[in-house]
């Protein structure tokens, strides 16, 4: 019996080549079936990963919507300020800067096209944190000036200015082919539209209208106009000249000794011509013989007036002469020459008239002291107002103040907003000459 087991076991053991082909043909089969279920499983779970996933984006796209409508983005005062009111007014805030700048952005390190809180404006600040302090300083105001407006009964009817606004914009649309829809996102936000911005249209103009009534009933008199242009008579008063400078060529790397070598040459040049304008020889003639060669089309001519300066202002005559010229012992026909140390030239200034437009003046003087007063009420209003970064997106509220501080000007004054601004100040303009 023990022969014919252990003859079984041989004999189940033995497998012919038949069988161990299909054996093997069976365990890559088992394989492929396994692979195929891991890769059906493996699936299923992508695509409801997937799936989860659209879930997931669509419903924190839905609250990111939900929550800029409706979640306070910063507080101001009493006031709850929802992200898409905070993107009105910084996107105003923006694009008035940029509009009053344009061309000098890229000298200023403004990128216009990139990220603004990649880029510096300061050492501890971004612009992305100069246009925050920017935005947040103006809804201040606004807010501010709006609460006074109601306490002290003063209304004012949007209609005339919400037409006009409404108008301007549907034209920008048509302009640049844009739906409504398109040119509000363009203009204000991601979540903005013609109603949603609206109420911060209105609240703004109501703002801008109470501002000026503050102007309005703190307009100086005529007796503080005059004592203002009393102390201030150069920067509204304006000077006929004429100028002609003799330049000096001087390299980068010249040493003292050799740059007043050729100031005194420039000043010698400079005499002679004052001699000769005093002798009575045309300053414009003089002019032509003493240019060089590539500027003598600068002067001479039928007009005569290639050195004549009409209207100049104390701010845009060339700094090495301009307190000359508004000396007020200056009368006409006064000749000399000044040097100018910093640019190596040596002037020759002949002074024709001073002249003032007392109308203009005034008008403007009376704007800028009614400005000031008001804009002192209105920082004394926002100085109540405390802010309130409940997303904690106002990263330079956590800057230094000393970091901040060459930045609070602008928020002082108002930025100039697109549609209108609460507080509107009216600076003397700087102008600007060519010799």
């Amino acid at each position: 019996m023990s022969n014919n087991k252990q003859t079984e076991e041989k004999s189940e053991k033995v497998m012919t080549k038949y069988d161990r082909k299909m054996e093997k043909r069976r365990i890559e089969e088992e394989k492929e079936r396994k692979a195929q279920k891991r890769l059906k499983i493996g699936s299923i779970v992508i695509i409801a990963a997937i799936a989860a996933a659209i879930v997931i984006s669509i419903g924190l796209s839905a609250y990111s919507k939900y929550s800029a409508l409706h979640n306070p983005y910063i507080k101001i005062g009493d006031h709850d300020v929802t992200r898409v009111e905070y993107d009105y007014y910084y996107n105003n805030s923006v694009n008035s800067y940029i509009s009053m700048y344009g061309s000098f952005l890229s000298y200023m390190g403004l990128d216009t096209s990139s990220d603004f809180s990649k880029q510096q404006y300061t050492d501890n600040m971004t612009w992305k944190d100069y246009f925050d302090q920017m935005t947040v300083s103006q809804i201040t105001q606004v807010k501010a000036l709006v609460d006074d407006a109601a306490a002290q009964g003063f209304t004012y009817d949007t209609a005339e200015d919400m037409s006009a606004f409404d108008t301007e914009l549907a034209a920008q649309a048509e302009s640049e082919s844009l739906s409504q829809a398109e040119v509000y996102t363009s203009l204000y936000g991601q979540y903005a539209t013609a109603e949603r911005i609206r109420p911060f249209a209105e609240e703004n103009m109501l703002a801008t209208a109470y501002f000026e009534h503050l102007t309005e009933i703190n307009k100086p008199s005529d007796e503080e106009v005059q004592e203002y242009y009393e102390a201030n008579k150069n920067n509204y008063d304006k000077v006929d000249y004429r100028s002609f400078p003799f330049r000096g060529n001087v390299a980068e790397d010249a040493s003292e000794e050799d740059i007043a070598k050729v100031m005194d040459e420039l000043k010698v040049k400079a005499e002679a011509m004052e001699k000769a304008v005093k002798a009575g020889e045309d300053f414009e003639a003089l002019c032509v013989e003493n240019a060089i060669d590539d500027q003598k089309d600068l002067y001479g001519g039928d007009d005569k007036e290639g050195s004549l300066i009409e209207g100049g202002s104390y701010s845009a005559a060339p700094a090495a002469i301009s307190d000359w010229l508004f000396d007020e012992a200056r009368k006409e026909g006064d000749t000399t020459i000044l040097p100018d140390e910093t640019n190596h030239n040596y002037y020759v200034v002949e002074f024709i008239k001073r002249s003032n437009d007392e109308q203009t003046t005034n008008s403007s003087i009376s704007s800028t002291l009614a400005n000031q007063k008001a804009g002192e009420y209105m920082n004394g209003l926002t100085e109540k107002y405390e802010v309130t970064d409940v997303a904690g997106d106002m990263k330079y509220l956590t800057i230094p103040e000393t970091s901040t501080e060459s930045t609070e000007s602008a928020g002082e004054t108002g930025e100039e907003a697109g549609d209108g601004t609460a507080a509107e100040s009216t600076p003397e303009a700087a102008e600007t000459e060519s010799e």
